[in-house]
């Protein structure tokens, strides 16, 4: 009896284009977005033109998925605990602060930040996909404050209100000064002491104080 030869399925979609990602993120980071072509990325992933193109119809589209894709990493752990204390809500705001600082703060992730700007103007999806990047790390913070304020650990302030606030005291200068290169990447040491600083000064403006005027004890 004949053996029926077996066809190899084809990739699944999203592995083919987290393939594309990550091997345009690594071209782009050599050679400088504009020095990329669509055939440099297809060669380096080892994909063909026609399916790279099927699924990123330019070049801009793969660099706003690279900004994307570099911005689900700045999301809050899922198994991260609902915040039910003091405790647990300022070592939750710890984590998700060093989070942020020690993936944003990365060379390669600085680099693709300054290209996502200087491509804003000329490419809107790109300017989409940074703006989504700033708003999905504080949509994330905001379900955390809104659950600390159900459990009565916050004050009655607008989650939105505490979220750029939290962002502003944990980046201070910094961010500023690493897009414009005066500053180096922080030690883990630095970026430890920024969170739990960042929080501290936090809770000290927002926690929910008691009927005896103190704040919630940790």
């Amino acid at each position: 009896m004949k053996e029926i030869a077996r066809v190899a399925a084809p990739p699944p979609a999203d592995a083919l284009c987290n393939r594309i990602i990550g091997a345009a993120f690594e071209t782009i980071m050599k050679k400088g977005f504009q020095a990329t072509s669509m055939l440099d990325v297809a060669t380096r992933a080892r994909v063909s033109k026609r399916d790279l193109y099927a699924n990123f119809p330019s070049k801009q589209a793969v660099l706003a998925a690279c900004i994307t894709s570099r911005a689900a990493r700045m999301r809050l752990s899922p198994d991260l605990p609902a915040p039910t204390s003091r405790a647990t809500l300022a070592a939750a705001l710890t984590a998700f602060g060093a989070t942020v600082l020690r993936e944003v703060c990365l060379p390669p992730v600085m680099a693709m930040y300054r290209l996502a700007i200087a491509e804003a103007e000329r490419s809107p999806e790109v300017a989409e996909a940074m703006n989504a990047s700033r708003l999905q790390s504080r949509a994330a913070l905001g379900e955390m404050l809104v659950r600390a304020q159900v459990c009565g650990l916050l004050g009655e302030v607008e989650p939105q209100h505490m979220t750029e606030q939290f962002f502003a005291l944990l980046w201070g200068d910094l961010l500023l000064n690493r897009l414009l290169g005066v500053a180096g990447v922080p030690k883990p040491a630095e970026i430890d002491r920024r969170a739990r600083k960042a929080t501290e000064e936090f809770l000290g403006l927002y926690a929910k104080a008691t009927s005896n005027g103190r704040r919630v004890a940790t």
